[in-house]
């Protein structure tokens, strides 16, 4: 598959899971086994994730309300996603079952690294 394909193939999956209910953590499992470009569009859509999580809180700061987390400055690049992701799962492997949003994670993930300064 050419460049250009993968790419809009990767807006199209955005797209989609902006548009549809959220993947559980068992969703995500299957979609990141799922062949050889599983992991890849498993990677775009964490980073969508991301993605909407930080407009979600820059929309809340913007209307004069705290915010989940505060990025205020510090580096947040789509390619720590992944990162957040399984760090997060990582140290609070018991909080999460398999039926859980991936959203839940990412947002414990960026509140954790990212917090508000009071």
């Amino acid at each position: 598959m050419n460049a250009a394909r993968q790419a809009l193939l990767a807006l199209a999956l955005l797209g989609v899971a902006a548009a549809a209910p959220a993947m559980s953590l068992r969703e995500f499992r299957t979609l990141e086994a799922a062949g050889k470009e599983g992991p890849n569009y498993a990677s775009y859509y964490l980073v969508g994730v991301v993605e909407g999580l930080r407009e979600s809180a820059e929309a809340t700061q913007r209307s004069g309300q705290k915010p989940p987390f505060c990025v205020a400055g510090r580096r947040l690049e789509p390619s720590m996603a992944r990162s957040l992701f399984q760090g997060e799962l990582a140290r609070n492997a018991q909080l999460y079952e398999a039926d859980m949003p991936v959203q839940l994670v990412l947002s414990a993930a960026l509140q954790s690294a990212y917090r508000c300064a009071p």
